[in-house]
């Protein structure tokens, strides 16, 4: 979606769109489109749209009323963003490929409207690289937004945004490619190319470097792969050179058949997403690098597929990880935590950061307690904790707070090994999370975001069309904004 600047809307365009606040309909209005929104009981409230047709000139102009519902800080932008994602809704298919956006007199700052073409832009996505046979009237017309009369500093407020919303869309882009065609090589290839120019670093550790390290954890989820996995590391080293990186790892399981303990066959088409914690990742970092982030940062993600070939890791195996611990594999479908611990004992080895997050589609268990409304937090800093609720709630990457106790721990304690990778049927979101914190060093404060419910959607949200949701990457770029610049 491409968006220009102009002081004065266009003479007569084919579609001109306005925000509206809520029971305050403009008093310039034709008296029609008044007369027909409060006829169609259009109030403005949040994320309505009206539309109506006035002649200009001798053309007809089709005239598209927003609704931002009542002024209220704490859900203003959020508000905003929704106005602009319903305006991409309606007319992403309409046939129209210029919307107008005529913002002069709106009253609205420079990061108000900014926001609003932030909703445009990531509601315009679409993933539709396969879809060939898409009938004209399906096919995605609206291509460019042109903003008039925007308050002084939107072009540079849209230009942080727009840099955000290419790291919504790379995680977008990721989680949505099919298996065959994200795998842990093209995954790195694609960051490779997509992270040119932009002044990140990026390194990747094979398997024998792996093996080299001791990754034996994940290793043991790769092993029954023809493709070898990756351990992808980007770095952006924007703050000053003395202080210690946030460090945010990534669960990428390309595609998880669940291994030896496979999965049913229903639904397992699904499981392309469960890389969804490294597109985060990689898309938190394709923003922060694109808005230039004043800080230190980087991303890491394992990057895996779990296959159930001749070599596969066996149920009762025992593996031993980067961190000398051994684990007794009782369910090769509890992969993920596997890949996740010999990522994190690595960047804690290799970094020394004071702060690690990991986010992943961990568990089913976290769908079944917390539905597709928020991702499960598990931490073991109060303070942490506080800034990623408040990022979520913020960025609309909304979390929701588990514990963490030793009666769960003990749950994962094995007769012949260190620690099993499950625990009983109860509480398994928490005993996947009393896992990882097994390799968190003393000193480091960690969490860990199991967003299993939340990187697809079987249907369109407020900003983003069925499918990827692209959840994690705003997390990302709002917890480092408001606590690492």
């Amino acid at each position: 979606m491409n968006v220009s600047f102009t002081e004065t809307a266009p003479k007569s365009p084919s579609l001109l769109a306005r925000i509206v606040e809520q029971d305050k309909l403009p008093a310039d209005l034709p008296v029609a489109i008044v007369q027909g929104a409060e006829s169609s009981r259009f109030t403005g409230k949040t994320g309505q749209v009206f539309e109506g047709f006035v002649e200009d000139s001798g053309s007809v102009v089709r005239l598209a009323l927003a609704g931002v519902g009542k002024t209220n800080g704490d859900t203003r932008l959020a508000n905003l963003e929704r106005a602009g994602a319903a305006l991409a809704a309606k007319y992403l298919t309409s046939g129209e490929s210029t919307l107008v956006l005529d913002l002069a007199g709106s009253g609205l700052a420079a990061d108000e409207a900014a926001a609003v073409l932030l909703g445009l832009r990531l509601r315009s996505w679409r993933w539709d690289a396969y879809r060939t046979k898409l009938k004209e009237e399906q096919k995605r017309s609206l291509e460019e937004v042109v903003v008039a009369g925007a308050p002084e500093g939107t072009a540079a407020a849209w230009d942080e945004q727009a840099a955000v919303a290419k790291g919504v869309e790379f995680t977008r882009e990721l989680v949505a490619e099919p298996a065959n065609v994200i795998y842990p090589q093209s995954f790195v290839e694609r960051c490779r190319e997509r992270f040119e120019g932009t002044g990140a670093e990026i390194s990747v550790l094979d398997e024998d470097e792996m093996r080299e390290l001791g990754m034996g954890a994940l290793l043991g989820v790769s092993q029954g792969s023809v493709r070898d996995g990756k351990l992808l590391v980007i770095k952006w080293m924007g703050g000053k050179a003395k202080d210690k990186p946030t460090v945010f790892v990534g669960k990428g399981v390309t595609f998880d058949t669940g291994g030896i303990s496979l999965k049913p066959p229903a639904g397992m088409e699904d499981m392309k997403w469960d890389m969804g914690g490294a597109g985060a990742v990689a898309g938190a970092m394709l923003a922060l690098a694109g808005r230039k982030a004043k800080a230190n940062v980087i991303g890491v993600c394992g990057l895996v597929e779990n296959m159930p070939d001749g070599n596969a890791q066996r149920p009762g195996d025992i593996v031993t990880t980067m961190s000398g611990q051994t684990v007794e594999v009782i369910n090769t479908d509890a992969e993920g935590r596997l890949v996740l611990c010999d990522a994190i004992t690595y960047v804690q080895r290799e970094f020394k950061p004071k702060t690690v997050v990991d986010l992943a589609t961990l568990t089913g268990a976290m769908m079944i307690a917390l539905g597709m409304e928020h991702g499960g937090l598990f931490a073991n800093s109060d303070d942490l904790a506080d800034k990623l609720l408040a990022a979520g709630k913020q960025s609309g990457d909304k979390l929701w707070r588990f514990p963490l106790s030793p009666a769960y721990d003990k749950l994962i304690d094995s007769p012949i090994a260190d620690m099993k990778n499950v625990g009983p049927r109860w509480g398994g979101s928490i005993t996947a999370a009393q896992f990882l914190q097994r390799y968190v060093e003393e000193g480091v404060d960690w969490a860990h975001c199991d967003i299993a419910g939340m990187v697809w959607a079987d249907k369109p949200g407020a900003t983003w069309d069925k499918g990827a949701t692209g959840f994690g990457a705003r997390l990302i770029d709002t917890f480092v904004r408001e606590n690492c610049e």
